[in-house]
């Protein structure tokens, strides 16, 4: 709540700079933009459920055979453009949320001021540049697919950063590359009650080369995080010595390195594009290592995009012996068996699964597409994939085909 209060804080400064602004000037300061995605998903496992980010408690599957919660956001921006330099933003969406309900949330919030056309400083909540998409990520219109490829985009849920973010721009010749950095900090309210995620002392850098219908991108990502709701489990891992030391010290997030690499291309000369990415992320906690990637390629044919996409994910463990229970007298043993039971239960749910998408996008009318997906996923054996409100008869492992449609929008 503080981290909203700071950003939108900002903003309201900045807002009312530009109404005192506004009144000296012939031409009025604001301009409003909004985008959105009414979407409905079917999907084949009924044991538990599709989302399509691990930030949201329910989707298609188990809770409802055909869900609109997975895709289905609306969301308003309002721009204040106090002097040729000075400028303010506004975003706020309104989606599934953690706790389950459609509370707006500000996604982006923050002053910019642009010292030359090429070099500007943003100040609030903005954007996080990880990926390709980062800047459109929630924006559905913007790209062929109904949703990013979750394999590479699951490595880095958190879309937004509060802080302080440099940008500067170089042209040589008909290549632009643009070379931005951050830091800051940003809490993230996790599914099932699972608390709070805080990622404190974070920095990125990230890289965009522009050459025509080619763009590159290379980002690095650090922070350490905490999730304080896994602190009673590992200090219970404590109490049976060096043993449970040593688990509680591997898996613990207590405020360890969260590192993330990406690297991306997108090659769009006109009526075909080819886009692929790899991304890493390496934690010193239970979320331990993941490597992702995924390539994707279409056509346009008028009106029309079909398209095809393959991702994978790959995690490190995803069990762990846990305690030597043999070794421990009656009275812990089932104590101990209990822990290692939990902490098998938590690394289980690290994404490891591959994915054939085919789909297709019709741009029926200005500003609105149609598009229609079939996810075809094998999760990998000893991992739930990217499914969430697991029931007790769910099996790890198998297979999920996952149909979406999506109606995207911007105004």
């Amino acid at each position: 709540m503080s981290s909203n209060l700071t950003t939108i804080s900002v903003l309201a400064v900045a807002l009312y700079a530009a109404g005192a602004h506004a009144e000296d000037a012939a031409a009025p300061m604001f301009s409003f933009s909004g985008f959105g995605t009414l979407g409905l998903v079917h999907s084949s496992e009924d044991k538990a459920d599709f989302t399509g980010s691990v930030l949201k408690p329910h989707g298609a599957g188990y809770s409802r055979n055909w869900s609109a919660e997975v895709d289905s956001r609306i969301a308003a921006q309002v721009t204040a453009n106090l002097t040729p330099q000075l400028s303010a933003v506004l975003q706020v969406i309104s989606e599934q949320n953690a706790d389950n309900s459609y509370r707006p949330q500000v996604e982006w919030a923050n002053v910019k001021y642009q010292f030359t056309p090429d070099f500007s400083v943003r100040v609030g909540r903005a954007v996080q540049p990880a990926f390709l998409l980062s800047e459109t990520r929630k924006v559905a219109y913007t790209y062929p697919w109904v949703r990013p490829p979750m394999e590479v985009y699951h490595l880095l849920p958190v879309t937004a950063n509060d802080g302080l973010d440099m940008s500067y721009r170089l042209h040589i010749g008909e290549w632009v590359n643009t070379l931005q950095a951050q830091v800051g900090r940003k809490n993230t309210e996790l599914i099932n009650n699972g608390g709070i995620a805080e990622a404190r002392n974070s920095w990125g850098i990230s890289n965009t080369t522009e050459y025509g219908p080619l763009t590159t991108r290379i980002a690095y990502q650090k922070s350490h995080v905490t999730v304080a709701s896994m602190n009673s489990l590992f200090n219970a891992f404590r109490q049976f010595g060096p043993q449970g030391d040593s688990i509680a010290g591997k898996y613990d997030p207590d405020a360890k390195a969260y590192t993330s690499l990406g690297i991306g291309a997108s090659y769009e000369p006109g009526n075909w594009f080819v886009m692929g990415e790899w991304g890493g992320v390496n934690t010193h906690s239970f979320i331990g290592k993941r490597s992702a990637w995924y390539v994707s390629g279409g056509f346009r044919v008028g009106e029309f995009t079909p398209y095809v996409t393959y991702a994978q994910v790959r995690a490190d463990n995803l069990s762990d012996p846990g305690l030597t229970v043999s070794a421990l007298p009656p009275f812990l043993a089932g104590e101990a068996t209990g822990l290692n039971t939990a902490l098998n239960s938590i690394l289980s749910t690290k994404i490891a699964q591959n994915t054939l998408t085919i789909g297709g996008r019709w741009d029926f009318n200005k500003n609105t597409a149609l598009k229609l997906q079939f996810d075809h996923i094998r999760i990998g054996a000893g991992s739930t994939g990217a499914l969430v409100n697991l029931q007790p008869s769910f099996q790890l492992g198998g297979k999920v085909n996952v149909f979406s449609a999506t109606l995207d929008f911007v105004f």
